[in-house]
């Protein structure tokens, strides 16, 4: 029998130490140690006393299988229940108690554990709710059958091309890395204190209830007002669906417009995401390139009139960085009109215009009414959220209700109203104003360290795309930059037609921090020198 008390000392009333409580008084029988641990010390002789001892214990009686030893450890956070439970799984997940395995019952367990009867029923029913054992009333407790693997692989299934490009682009943080912002974050206190302040709302008999699939009605007012000062957008709160991000609305608006088999134009260079989106619906990608002027709305009318879809990124172009002008916002409404084809506006930076104001959104013209503006607050608060929106025409806004509510429901109303809440007391307003201000200081100083190297480049959006002779191994230069803590984006992955490919690096200025961005350029024209010589 092992000392439930684990490796605690007892002592006689003359302080001289006993190996254990049977060698030292052979009257006094085990069970009078365990009425000790039950908080009743007088059962035991005064004679005897037992330390508490300072260090988790290790129990194995002569009634329990050898093999299953619990540990206990009173001074921990964790409760008892919980490490009994844990120690009688991890015995049955290594192997060590066959399926059939009778254990000791919880009444006689916790007299050998020394705890509550109730503390071990507790942690035999949570093993019973995980199906590890089974209970047969006069048959006992025993381990349950663990399932059959009906097939085994010999290896798990390996990543496509599209999800390994997809991991490398959001692997990190590291510097230079494009698609999330500043490396301080979002001021955590403070959209704690508005995600705590919803907790009384969630948790009142309105919980109980299936949320609106739509989103949150007061995000979405939030939404609609913002969009009407920031953007232009004048609409509705009904008109505004949430989205666990861009992804998400650009896959709720395909599957409303239902185009399968159908052409599409796409910006080239473009997004790899919604390249990839629209292969699986299913459409045509007609590429249609990019010039200072933005998407070049001529060449996809000369190529592919008769399109129904485009989709474009007007604000600032994925990845290029040029706003598209009046001029073809016009040419572009006026085809979809025509058309009556639909446009996607992916609004990613909007209102992250670094150099002067921004652009309106295309929705906002002409009443926005061929166009599906997709919004996301990844770049502005934080891409941990999943959190974004799609603004739709009225003409569509019932179709993405009913999508919403049987394929794309909103995500928690939690992290929903905990935003609402942020922008209904002024703190996104006044973050985006902060993060424009932080980021034309960055952007400055990265433009600063490659004039001294007389490099070549272009302001894009967030980024500066650092152009490199033709022929230029980008995609090697950036793997090796990504072993020393940079993550730049070729230019070379964003083209899907290898005749237009050009060679680039695109530094996101969000990650690159003022007192690193000398040290970082530095590292990164050291190896660009490497990779070219």
């Amino acid at each position: 029998m092992v000392n439930p008390m684990g490796e605690g000392t007892v002592r006689g009333t003359n302080g001289y130490p006993f190996e254990s409580v049977d060698r030292a008084w052979p009257g006094i029988s085990v069970l009078g140690s365990h009425f000790y641990l039950l908080g009743w010390e007088y059962s035991v002789p005064s004679m005897v006393r037992i330390e508490e001892p300072r260090f988790p214990i290790s129990v194995c009686t002569k009634n329990m299988h050898p093999d299953l030893q619990i540990q206990l450890d009173r001074t921990a956070k964790l409760s008892l229940a919980e490490q009994i439970r844990a120690s009688i799984s991890r015995t049955i997940e290594a192997g060590l108690l066959a399926p059939g395995t009778r254990l000791p019952s919880w009444q006689d367990l916790a007299a050998q554990l020394g705890v509550a009867r109730g503390t071990v029923q507790a942690a035999y029913e949570r093993l019973c709710d995980a199906q590890m054992i089974e209970t047969f009333g006069a048959g006992g407790t025993r381990v349950a059958p663990r399932p059959r693997v009906v097939a085994t692989q010999a290896q798990a299934p390996q990543l496509g091309a599209f999800m390994r490009a997809y991991e490398e682009m959001n692997a990190g943080p590291a510097i230079f890395q494009l698609g999330i912002p500043a490396f301080e974050g979002l001021p955590e206190q403070l959209f704690a204190r508005a995600r705590s302040s919803n907790l009384l709302k969630t948790g009142c008999l309105s919980s109980l209830l299936y949320p609106d699939p739509r989103g949150e009605f007061e995000l979405r007012r939030e939404i609609a007002g913002y969009l009407s000062i920031a953007r232009n957008v004048h609409c509705y709160p009904e008109q505004i669906f949430i989205t666990s991000g861009y992804s998400a609305g650009l896959g709720l608006a395909l599957r409303v417009l239902g185009l399968e088999g159908r052409k599409v134009w796409m910006e080239e260079p473009g997004f790899m995401v919604t390249r990839k989106g629209l292969e699986l619906a299913r459409l045509n990608i007609v590429p249609v390139p990019v010039d200072a002027e933005g998407l070049n709305v001529g060449y996809g009318i000369e190529n592919a009139a008769d399109a129904a879809l485009a989709v474009v990124t007007p604000g600032q172009q994925a990845p290029l960085g040029s706003t598209l002008s009046l001029r073809r916002r016009l040419q572009l409404l006026e085809w979809a009109a025509s058309s009556h084809a639909w446009i996607i506006e992916d609004d990613y930076l909007g209102e992250l215009q670094l150099q002067g104001r921004p652009a309106p959104a295309l929705a906002s013209l002409e009443e926005g009414k061929r166009v599906i503006h997709i919004g996301s607050f990844s770049k502005t608060i934080n891409p941990g959220l999943r959190l974004g929106f799609v603004v739709a025409p009225n003409e569509l806004a019932n179709a993405f209700a009913e999508v919403a509510a049987t394929l794309a429901p909103a995500p928690s109303p939690v992290i929903q109203l905990a935003t609402a809440r942020f922008m209904r007391d002024g703190h996104y307003i006044r973050r985006v104003r902060r993060l424009k201000r932080l980021y034309s200081a960055q952007r400055d100083a990265l433009c600063e360290q490659l004039r001294m190297r007389d490099a070549e480049w272009v302001n894009a959006g967030l980024a500066v795309l650092l152009r490199l002779p033709d022929g230029s191994p980008d995609l090697r230069i950036v793997r090796e930059a990504m072993a020393v803590g940079m993550a730049p984006s070729p230019l070379s992955v964003w083209f899907a037609t290898p005749s237009w490919t050009l060679p680039g690096l695109l530094l996101g200025v969000a990650t690159a921090p003022e007192h690193h961005v000398a040290m970082s350029c530095q590292r990164l024209f050291e190896i660009i020198d490497r990779c070219r010589s």
